[in-house]
């Protein structure tokens, strides 16, 4: 950067002044490093994403209702399957993972079926998911009669499997990790969080379990309840779920309107917006996405009701 500086005739003599090593005075150095930290505002202020660096596990664009309630995110896919025969401890399934390395490792999340139900139940969630910025299992468990607690340990082996031996374990981020499941799979994600206080996010879908209370469970978790589910009714199962959780955790409560039990069965927009911002905010500490959470959203045609705790403190 060129300094126009006045003519010396312009200036009047002064006393001699103490030099910095580049030989500039003092205050011409001080000038330049405001301007540079001026510059330097000015930069982050005019380029998008420029606060990124301060979180290094911020993944795509910042997000917009558009983007999250989209059928797909900005990163392209891809899938492997992984057969059960080539696995211990669950039934094999899909990954499903973003073709891009430029952003380097992402967090991963593993989701279960419910009872009865094989992994095709909930596989639209895979590339859903995997085009916001994660690497993610659809699951087949060890067979569809599994209980909660069975298919809560299976999702805890599907995420070291795909943690340490997978074709794409490089691509994951082993600290950031999450579970989801529909059904005794939400069920499971809930024994899931209980035994490994170190996931990051846990999302049951019209969960079932015979355990209500959980009092013990750490890792930041979002209960999807639906108004009209009569096989895991909201006021014997997601209600109790989420109010046994501690009151210092960061939970929430989605009960989906003119929704039932196989809901998350099929493309949902809800449920899509909700897990992708869940799972943005906490498993990758992104808190671009803290405005879909908070302030709590609020009743409307696709939400019966939403409870939560603002803000988030994790």
């Amino acid at each position: 950067m060129q300094q126009h500086l006045l003519p010396s005739h312009q200036h009047p003599p002064r006393p001699s002044r103490p030099r910095t090593s580049a030989g500039h005075p003092r205050t011409l150095t001080g000038l330049l490093t405001a301007a540079a930290a001026t510059a330097g505002l000015l930069m982050t202020a005019l380029v998008p994403g420029a606060q990124a660096a301060d979180n290094p596990y911020e993944r795509g664009p910042a997000p917009t209702n558009a983007s999250i309630e989209a059928s797909r995110g900005s990163y392209a896919t891809s899938q492997t399957s992984v057969s059960s025969l080539a696995v211990s401890g669950f039934g094999g399934g899909t990954i499903h993972y973003p073709t891009s390395t430029a952003d380097g490792t992402f967090g991963a999340v593993v989701i279960s079926p419910g009872f009865t139900a094989y992994e095709s139940s909930i596989a639209w969630l895979g590339p859903r998911l995997a085009s916001q910025g994660f690497v993610v299992f659809t699951i087949d468990t060890n067979t569809t009669l599994d209980q909660p607690d069975s298919r809560g340990r299976q999702l805890l082996a599907a995420l070291d499997y795909l943690t340490q031996r997978s074709s794409v374990r490089t691509r994951v981020d082993a600290s950031r990790l999450g579970v989801m499941g529909h059904s005794m799979g939400g069920g499971g994600s809930l024994e899931a969080a209980k035994s490994r206080t170190s996931l990051k996010a846990a999302i049951p879908l019209t969960g079932w379990n015979t355990d209500k209370t959980w009092p013990e469970l750490r890792t930041p978790t979002l209960v999807v309840g639906a108004d009209g589910d009569t096989v895991a009714p909201v006021a014997t199962h997601s209600e109790p779920f989420y109010e046994s959780l501690p009151g210092s955790l960061d939970k929430a409560y989605l009960e989906l309107r003119g929704a039932t039990h196989f809901t998350p069965n099929t493309s949902d927009t809800t449920i899509a917006k909700y897990s992708i911002s869940w799972l943005k905010r906490f498993i990758d500490n992104d808190t671009r996405y803290e405005q879909f959470l908070c302030p709590l959203p609020r009743p409307g045609l696709t939400i019966a009701e939403y409870r939560g705790n603002c803000p988030h403190t994790a």
